[in-house]
C-alpha cells in the first residue's frame, strides 16, 4: 500500500506561516530581549544590562523591529531628559507559550547533551 502523500499546498502554507514566525523573532536577540521585557516595564540600559553581549547599536534595531511587529510598546514621557520605557505588548503575551517551550527544550537539549 502506498504511503499517503501530504498535500503538497498545505505543506507550503505551513512553511510560509512558520517562516512569517520566524522573519519576526528570527535572530540572536529578539527573543531574549522579549523575555527581559517581558519581566516588567524597561528603560533601554536595563534592558541592555539583562541581555549579555548586545551591543546598543543592535539593540536599538531590534527594539525599533519589535515595535514594528507589535510586541514591544515604547512610552516618551515629558521629563528632561526624556524618560523612554518599553513594555511587551497584550499581542505578545500570544509568544508567551511558544517562548516558554523553547525555554524548557533549551534547558532539556543543555541537560541531555552534558548528559552524554
Amino acid at each position: 500500500m502506498p504511503a499517503i502523500q501530504p498535500d503538497q499546498a498545505a505543506v507550503a502554507q505551513q512553511i510560509r506561516h512558520l517562516q512569517d514566525t520566524l522573519y519576526v523573532v528570527n535572530g540572536k536577540w529578539k527573543l531574549p530581549i522579549l523575555v527581559a521585557v517581558h519581566q516588567g516595564t524597561s528603560r533601554f540600559r536595563d534592558i541592555q544590562r539583562s541581555v549579555p553581549g548586545i551591543t546598543t547599536k543592535v539593540l536599538s534595531a531590534e527594539l525599533k523591529a519589535l515595535e514594528q511587529n507589535k510586541l514591544v510598546v515604547r512610552r516618551v514621557y515629558d521629563t528632561s531628559p526624556p524618560t523612554v520605557e518599553y513594555t511587551t505588548s497584550p499581542y505578545c503575551a500570544t509568544l508567551q507559550t511558544l517562548i516558554q517551550e523553547m525555554i524548557a527544550w533549551g534547558k532539556n537539549h543543555h541537560d541531555r547533551l552534558r548528559e552524554e
